[in-house]
C-alpha cells in the first residue's frame, strides 16, 4: 500500500493532476487535521475528482468539500481491499460525514462443554478457547438466557458452574422443579445423561423434526414394554418440543440467514438484524448508526453491512430490505472474509418475505420511538430556554457534582448532554487532590478549572449552560474558576435541593441573580435539569466508589517500606485480599516469592501492632 498527502494550503487541481487511477481509500481532513470523511474508490482519480465538479456534486458534498484542507490517499491492490480498509478506518476514526456503526460488544454464544462426564451448558462471550461446541451467535445475552431456560424445560442438563457442581452434596432447586437431572449427586447415570446432551445438540443444530421422530419411536417402544410412565414422559417432551418449534423455527429455513432492514428519516436511521441459525430464529438486534447528514436507506445499508461483519461470523445469506449499489463487491469481500459462499438478496417471496416485512416493521417502529424520544428531549430544551430566559436555544449542557466519604477520596464528575440526550463518550471524572477534606467549594473550583482549562486548549466544545449541583457557594467558585481562565460566555446555574430534598422542589441559582429562580414542578425543562443532575450524581458516586475501593486495597500495603507494587499484587492474589493478608502469620507471608522474613515481619506488625491505619 502507498500513501499520498495533500498539504494544508489545498490546491485541488494540482493535487488531482498527481493522483493515481489505482484503487484505494481517501481521507479528507479539515484545517485542524481532523478526518471529516473517509471513502473508497475503484479509481481514486475519478472518484476524488467528482467532489470538485460543482455541476455534479450535491449541496451536502459542497459543504463538506469547503472544509477540506488536505486529502490523504492510501493505494490498495484491489477495490475489495479498499472496502475493508475503509471500514476499519471509519470504525477507528468515526469521521463526521461518514455513516458510522457504533461499537458493540462481541455477541454471546451457547457453549456445551465436552471434557466432563456430565457436560455443562452455559452462556459464553469472547474467545472460543474452551473445548466444546459453540452455538450462535445470539443477538444479546438476554436471548441466550431465554434459550437456556427453554432448554432446561426440554432437556434437563446442568447449567451450573463447575465450582458449584463439584461441591454439592444434595440436589439443588433446579432438580426439585424438574429442570436438572442432578448428576452432581448421581441421580442420573452417564448413558442417560448423554442422551439428553445428544437431544440438546440436535435441537441447537436445527434438527428438531428428526428429534421428534426419535422421541416418537422411544415412546412407542416404552408403551410396547408396558412402561407407561416412561411413555408419558416422552409424550410430554414431544408436546413441548412441537410447541417450541412452532414459535422459534422458521418454516423453510435450514441454513444460516441474517435479515437486515433499514428505516431512515432526516439524520436518524434504524437498522434491525434478525438472526436465523440452523433454521432457528435466535432473536433480533437494533442499531442506530451515527449519521450527521440525511442519507437514504440504501446508502445506510451499503455502509452498515461491511462495518458490521468486519469482525463477526458471516452467515451464508443476507436478506436486505433495499437493493444495494455494490452487491457483487460486497458478496466477494464477505465471502473472502467468511471462507464460504455468501449471497445477498432483497427480492424474496413466501416465508422469507414475511420475515423481511417483520424486520422492516420493527425497524420503522424503533425509528418512530427514537424520534419520539428525541422530540421529547428537544421539547425539554425549549422549556429550559424559556425558564432560564436564554436568548438562543441551548445546544450543549454540562453538569458537575462532587462525591466523597467524610472528605476522603473526593471525586468530581462532569456529564454532558446535547439535544439528543447524554453524550457518554464526553463524560469525565476528576480525582480531587490538594484541598481540605470535605471542602466542596474548593473541589468544585478545582474540577471546573481543570475542565475548562482543557477547553481553552481545544480538547472539547464549550457548553451553553453549566449546571452545578449545589448552592450559591458552589456557583461562586465555578464562576471564579471561569474568570481565572478568562471565560465569560457560559451561563452557570446552581441546582439547590428543595425542602426535604424532594424532586420538583429544586431552586435554580444564577450568579447574577439575587434570588433563586422558582420553576414550576410541571415544567419539562425542570425534568431535564433533574435528569442531568441525577446523572452527574450517579457518575460521581461510581467514580468515588472505584477510588475508595482502590485505596482500601492499597493504603495499608503502600505504607510498608520495601513492598513495591508487584509484591503488593502478588500478596493480594495469594491471600485473596487484605483480610487474608491481615490474618496470615509471618511464616505464611514469607512463603510467598519475593517476601523475605524481615519484610514479612514488617507486614505482620502493620496489621497487628497498629490501630491508627485506615483500610
Amino acid at each position: 500500500m502507498v500513501s499520498e498527502v495533500a498539504l494544508n494550503s489545498f490546491d485541488a487541481s494540482a493535487f488531482l493532476k498527481k493522483l493515481t487511477t489505482r484503487p484505494g481509500i481517501y481521507k479528507m481532513l479539515n484545517e485542524k487535521g481532523e478526518i471529516i470523511y473517509i471513502g473508497k474508490a475503484k479509481n481514486l482519480k475519478n472518484r476524488v475528482s467528482s467532489y470538485f465538479k460543482t455541476h455534479t456534486s450535491s449541496i451536502k458534498q459542497r459543504v463538506m468539500v469547503a472544509k477540506v484542507a488536505a486529502i490523504e490517499v492510501t493505494v490498495t491492490h484491489t477495490e475489495g481491499e479498499a472496502l475493508l480498509l475503509e471500514c476499519q478506518q471509519i470504525k477507528r476514526h468515526r469521521p463526521r460525514y461518514n455513516i458510522c456503526l457504533r461499537d458493540d460488544k462481541s455477541f454471546p454464544y451457547i457453549f456445551l462443554s465436552s471434557e466432563q462426564d456430565f457436560p455443562q451448558i452455559t452462556i459464553h462471550r469472547g474467545a472460543k478457547n474452551k473445548k466444546g461446541r459453540y452455538f450462535g451467535p445470539y443477538p444479546s445475552s438476554g436471548a441466550v438466557r431465554e434459550s437456556l431456560k427453554l432448554l432446561q424445560r426440554l432437556f434437563p442438563i446442568r447449567q451450573c458452574d463447575d465450582s458449584i457442581y463439584n461441591n454439592r452434596t444434595r440436589p439443588c432447586l433446579q432438580h426439585q422443579i424438574g429442570r436438572c437431572s442432578a448428576p452432581c449427586v448421581e441421580l442420573i447415570d452417564k448413558a442417560h445423561y448423554a442422551l439428553d446432551v445428544q437431544s440438546t445438540v440436535m435441537f441447537l443444530e436445527g434438527k428438531g423434526s428428526l428429534l421428534i421422530d426419535q422421541l416418537i419411536v422411544k415412546m412407542e417402544q416404552a408403551a410396547t414394554n408396558l412402561d407407561f410412565e416412561m411413555a408419558a414422559s416422552f409424550r410430554d417432551q414431544i408436546v413441548k418440543l412441537r410447541s417450541v418449534l412452532e414459535k422459534h423455527f422458521v418454516t423453510g429455513e435450514k441454513g444460516d440467514v441474517d435479515i437486515i432492514a433499514c428505516a431512515s428519516k432526516g439524520n436518524l436511521a434504524c437498522v434491525q438484524v434478525f438472526f436465523i441459525r440452523n433454521g432457528q430464529h435466535l432473536g433480533n438486534k437494533v442499531f442506530f448508526p451515527a449519521i450527521t447528514e440525511e442519507y437514504n436507506s440504501t446508502a445506510i445499508l451499503q455502509a452498515f453491512i461491511p462495518q458490521y461483519y468486519l469482525d463477526k461470523p458471516i452467515p451464508y445469506e443476507l436478506i436486505v430490505s433495499h437493493e444495494l449499489e455494490e452487491t457483487q463487491l460486497l458478496v466477494e469481500v464477505l465471502a473472502d472474509q467468511a471462507k464460504h459462499s455468501v449471497a445477498i438478496a432483497n427480492n424474496v417471496r413466501g416465508e422469507r418475505l414475511k420475515w423481511l416485512q417483520m424486520a422492516i416493521i420493527n425497524a420503522e417502529n424503533s425509528l418512530l420511538s427514537k424520534l419520539s424520544d428525541k422530540q421529547g428531549i428537544y421539547a425539554r430544551f425549549l422549556s429550559l430556554q424559556e425558564e432560564l430566559g436564554c436568548k438562543d436555544l441551548p445546544k450543549r449542557l454540562e453538569c458537575f457534582d462532587i462525591s466523597h466519604t467524610q472528605g476522603g477520596q473526593t471525586v468530581a464528575s462532569c456529564v454532558v448532554f446535547n439535544r439528543e440526550g447524554p453524550i457518554k463518550s464526553a463524560y469525565r471524572r476528576f480525582n480531587i487532590t490538594g484541598i481540605t477534606g470535605g471542602d466542596d467549594y474548593a473541589a468544585i473550583h478545582q474540577a471546573v478549572y481543570r475542565r475548562f482549562k482543557r477547553l481553552k486548549q481545544g480538547e472539547h466544545e464549550a457548553p451553553d449552560i453549566l449546571f452545578i449541583d449545589g448552592g450559591k457557594g458552589q456557583v461562586h467558585e465555578a464562576q471564579k474558576a471561569l474568570a481565572e481562565l478568562d471565560i465569560n460566555n457560559v451561563m452557570i446555574v446552581g441546582v439547590s435541593k428543595g425542602p426535604d430534598r424532594k424532586a420538583g422542589m429544586e431552586k435554580l441559582i444564577l450568579f447574577d441573580h439575587e434570588y433563586p429562580i422558582d420553576v414550576a414542578p410541571s415544567a419539562s425543562g425542570l425534568l431535564l435539569i433533574q435528569y442531568i443532575r441525577d446523572e452527574a450524581h450517579r457518575f460521581a458516586i461510581t467514580g468515588h466508589r472505584l477510588r475508595r475501593g482502590k485505596a482500601s486495597k492499597q493504603s495499608v500495603l503502600e505504607s510498608i517500606s520495601g513492598l513495591g507494587a508487584k509484591r503488593r499484587q502478588v500478596l493480594l492474589k495469594q491471600f485473596g485480599g487484605l483480610q487474608g493478608i491481615s490474618s496470615a502469620g509471618v511464616d505464611a507471608l514469607c512463603s510467598v516469592d519475593g517476601i523475605s522474613r524481615q519484610l514479612a515481619q514488617r507486614i505482620y506488625e502493620v496489621f497487628h501492632h497498629q490501630d491508627d491505619h485506615s483500610i
